[in-house]
This record gives C-alpha cells, structure tokens and sequence, in this order.
C-alpha cells in the first residue's frame, strides 16, 4: 500500500496538476491557432498566389516531378510563427502585471506605540 500513496502524493501535487492543465490549454489552444491558420490567415494571404498557380488547396504546392509538398510547410510555417508570436504576448503581459506589482511596495508600517512615547519622552526632555 505504500507505493499507491506515494503514487498518490506524486499524482496530487501541484505541480503536476498544473501541468495537466496547461497541457489541456495548449492543446485546445493549438486547435484553435491551427483552424485559424487554414481557414482564415492562410487561404487570406496565399489566395492570389493559388489562383496565380492554378491551385485551390494549399497542399497542392510541390515541387514539380518530385512528392516534396511544401505548401504544407507553409502552412506549418504560418502556424508556428502565430503561436510564438500569441504565446509571447501573453508572457509580456504577465511580466508587465508582475512588475506593476513589484513596483508598487507597502508603505512603511506607522511607528508603534511605543515608538510614540519614546518620541514624546525625547520632545519633552528637548524643551
């Protein structure tokens, strides 16, 4: 039993949780940058050269007289460029937010009682 509880603290921690989260995130994520990629920036921005090709798909690029399909490596291409650039903008923003809250430090606690009734003392010993 006792290697089921160590599975069970391993498995539980909350590095590991977090972890799973982030996994799921970056996998929703991806489906989503990835149809943005094929169905709107791609088709927008290779359009002209398709038509200019003759071609109406992306994967119909190759190189001639070989299988080599470099329009899927555009593609691909594309899509890395926007999640680096999506991931990146999310990280600046985060460091942005954790300066703001470094840079904002607590005031200095007010003197204590005590502290006030030395000063006292010290005035009245003064006059």
């Amino acid at each position: 039993m006792g290697m089921m509880k160590e599975f069970k603290d391993f498995a539980m921690r909350g590095n590991v949780i977090d972890l799973a989260v982030g996994v799921v995130i970056g996998g929703a994520f991806g489906k989503i940058v990835g149809s943005m990629v094929d169905d709107l920036i791609t088709p927008a921005i290779l359009t002209p050269a398709l038509k200019a090709a003759n071609l109406t798909d992306l994967s119909q690029l190759t190189v001639p007289g070989t299988a080599i399909k470099y329009g899927n490596f555009l593609s691909n291409v594309i899509s890395f460029i926007i999640i680096a650039f999506a991931l990146f903008m999310v990280i600046k923003g985060i460091n942005a937010m954790k300066k703001k809250e470094e840079a904002a430090p607590a005031p200095p606690p007010g003197p204590s009682n005590e502290e006030k009734l030395l000063m006292e003392i010290r005035d009245a010993l003064k006059k």
